[in-house]
């Protein structure tokens, strides 16, 4: 009896990605759960943070839940294609991955408290999938919006790697990347409104996450950082 193994999703390129719209998805302007601006306007002490961690429902509510978070959405990001439909990111042609944008107030919660809600809310040592769902768009990944979260997002990644080989896992595959660093003119697209804040319309609703139970060593309580 001859076995084979599922072949592994591949990143498609530039070249060969789907073209997408002008056009972008509309969503409500009010989030559902928190009752803010979904799209807020971007000025201190709100700071912007960008997570992909598999399927987009259940990392929104994560976020969601966290003081000093104030206001999330889901969307698209780390690809090639302007305002892609669900059914286009799934198929792999976009490049895009499933994310999570996290507005959040900087005097309230740092972005190392973000990074160890994102660490440890998934298994960020499978590559192109989270569980069940396979694809590039369940990929590990941050969107750093500045130098500042780029230089955390790493040193976290490095001390988490740590803990994860301590605990018997594999490599960690993260992908870090910066806003400026993706193909499309924009880093975010949103998804469509019916995906946003998805498990409070749907509280039976699906959610695959599942972490390592590995505990990621920063974000404890304390004195926000500036970043």
């Amino acid at each position: 009896m001859e076995f084979f193994r599922a072949k592994m999703p591949t990143m498609v390129d530039r070249e060969h990605a789907l073209e997408g719209r002008r056009e972008p998805i509309a969503v409500a302007p009010e989030h559902l759960v928190l009752g803010r601006p979904v799209d807020p306007v971007i000025a201190a002490p709100l700071k912007v943070a960008m997570f992909g961690m598999g399927c987009f429902w259940g990392a929104e509510r994560l976020f969601w839940n966290l003081p000093g978070v104030f206001s999330t959405s889901v969307g698209y990001a780390g690809g090639f294609t302007e305002n892609p439909t669900y059914e286009e990111v799934c198929s792999g042609r976009t490049g895009h991955a499933e994310v999570v944008r996290v507005i959040y107030d900087a005097t309230k919660v740092d972005y190392r408290t973000l990074l160890r809600v994102f660490f440890e809310g998934h298994d960020p040592t499978q590559h192109m999938r989270q569980g069940n769902d396979v694809g590039t768009q369940y990929r590990s990944l941050i969107v750093a919006y500045d130098r500042d979260q780029e230089a955390v997002a790493r040193e976290v990644a490095e001390t988490f790697r740590d803990r994860l080989r301590e605990a018997g896992f594999g490599a960690l595959v993260t992908e870090i990347t910066t806003a400026g660093a993706v193909e499309t003119s924009k880093p975010f697209f949103f998804a469509e409104d019916y995906h946003q804040q998805y498990l409070a319309k749907n509280p039976n609703g699906y959610c695959g996450l599942g972490g390592t139970g590995v505990s990621c060593p920063v974000g404890v309580l304390g004195e926000p950082s500036s970043t």
